[in-house]
């Protein structure tokens, strides 16, 4: 069974700061202005996971987020879909060599879909959101429950 068009239209996101520096942060909160509307995709910030189809990562994973982020992604119901944003939660970026890095959100979680730049502009951050509607799309219920 396919998912309904509703979902696809109303997807909300849970914003979830692994350690970042906050300038992807700013380049989330720049998507939301009037300038780029966000929302006309229908996307909406929620303040809690469980609440969410959406989780947006930012920065690398460090040491005491690892089982947090590990929670948060679980509290969310299903289908959910990981979003990082940023060079990063990618790669670790320019913290990649610190002492205190759990890894790139990948090895912490799973991960659909990657936003690459330090910061990403908000446009890379739109065609992300396009990506994870399009794979919300083909997925199919109970498909994505982890």
């Amino acid at each position: 069974m396919k998912l309904t068009k509703a979902l696809n239209r109303s997807l909300w996101a849970f914003h979830f700061n692994s350690g970042s520096c906050n300038g992807c942060d700013i380049e989330i909160v720049a998507t939301l202005t009037p300038r780029y509307d966000l929302e006309r995709f229908g996307v909406k910030l929620v303040g809690s996971p469980r609440h969410a189809d959406v989780l947006l990562v930012t920065g690398p994973v460090t040491s005491q987020m690892a089982d947090r982020l590990r929670r948060v992604y679980a509290q969310m119901p299903g289908p959910k879909v990981a979003m990082v944003i940023g060079t990063c939660g990618l790669s670790g970026g320019i913290f990649s060599t610190s002492y205190n890095l759990a890894g790139p959100v990948d090895q912490i979680i799973p991960v659909d879909v990657y936003v690459p730049g330090c910061a990403p502009r908000p446009e890379a951050i739109i065609q992300g959101v396009v990506t994870v509607i399009a794979k919300l799309e083909r997925l199919e219920v109970g498909e994505r429950n982890d």
